[in-house]
């Protein structure tokens, strides 16, 4: 009988070894894949159903059973490597017949081929959203029961503020109300929705929303957390807060810079001309941005900002600077500068 000595055992079991992962690799070099070509408009399509909770696996296989990637092994070897496979959203998604598995997952992340998708805007009214969901297929009872029945975290009177800005992809037959709850729901779930809800100070979790919406609607980006230290000061020394973007809400207009006098003698509890204090409910719902600059508001002691220009918002404590500066406005806006 021969006996290997533990340096030949040891040489054997490296080659045993190598020889194995030289297996694997060929095994998974081979995974059949289709090969990366130009997709014509002509192309074969099918809408395929993601479900809630889809794993990598799970995707794949729909893929394949599909008929749209050669294999799953081929698209779940790219799922595992590229995180952007996570963002995948459940629902239905238009793809095309025999592509690559890369080319399958561009087609799942490309929102143009998500057939019922709804998008929520930052800072849209929850009457904007009852119109995508008309479009989507629901009727006005429909909707307006989804409305009357969803659950809204507590200290909330409505949903107005809590139907989180995104990209939404429901799976057929979906009703209006599941979509609902699951707007209000992702909001709570994000984390700057849960700063708001279990922020704790001065102001409520509801009066904090009602704040960003406001900086949402009045100000760019840049100046959000701007605008939000203007609402607290005037809050603060008990001003009314004069937002121009309240009485739009009211009036239900967009994109109108100019406000008349008789607009701010509007009768309604959210016109800020009238009333003090903010109003009873956010006036749209915001993004993350501006309910960070609503947490966090700048430094300083403004009181007044206007834009007298496009891109050029300005702020300022004293009354006279404002009037100087309205008056620039005014010049600019004749001129045809907000055109």
């Amino acid at each position: 009988m021969i006996k290997l000595r533990p340096v030949a055992l040891a040489l054997v079991f490296i080659v045993i070894l190598t020889y194995g992962l030289h297996v694997v690799r060929v095994s998974n070099n081979a995974a059949p894949n289709f090969q990366i070509r130009q997709i014509l408009e002509s192309d074969a399509e099918v809408t395929v159903e993601i479900p809630v909770g889809a794993t990598g696996s799970d995707i794949a296989a729909i893929l394949f059973k599909a008929g749209v990637v050669k294999s799953s092994i081929a698209y779940f070897r790219l799922a595992v490597t590229d995180t952007r496979s996570q963002k995948v959203s459940p629902g239905g998604h238009r793809l095309t017949l025999k592509i690559a598995a890369s080319q399958a997952l561009d087609q799942l992340l490309d929102s143009s081929r998500i057939p019922n998708l709804i998008t929520v805007f930052e800072g849209e009214w929850n009457s904007e959203i009852v119109r995508s969901l008309r479009t989507f297929g629901f009727t006005n009872k429909e909707i307006s029961d989804a409305f009357n029945n969803i659950v809204v975290p507590s200290g909330f009177t409505n949903s107005e503020g809590l139907l989180f800005p995104a990209l939404y992809n429901f799976p057929l037959n979906t009703d209006a109300q599941h979509i609902l709850q699951a707007m209000v729901n992702r909001f709570q779930a994000e984390k700057i929705g849960q700063e708001i809800l279990t922020a704790s100070g001065t102001f409520k979790a509801s009066e904090l929303l009602t704040m960003a919406s406001i900086v949402q609607a009045e100000g760019d980006s840049a100046d959000f957390t701007k605008v939000s230290r203007v609402i607290r000061n005037r809050l603060a020394l008990g001003m009314p807060l004069q937002m121009d973007s309240t009485v739009h809400y009211v009036k239900g207009v967009r994109g109108q810079i100019f406000l008349s006098t008789s607009s701010t003698l509007i009768a309604s509890a959210y016109n800020t001309y009238k009333h003090y204090g903010l109003p009873p409910t956010p006036i749209g719902n915001p993004g993350a941005s501006a309910m960070q600059a609503a947490l966090h508001p700048a430094a300083g002691d403004w009181l007044f900002f206007i834009t007298v220009a496009p891109g050029d918002t300005r702020f300022t404590r004293s009354n006279d600077q404002f009037v100087e500066w309205k008056f620039l406005y005014e010049k600019n806006r004749k001129a045809g500068a907000f055109n």
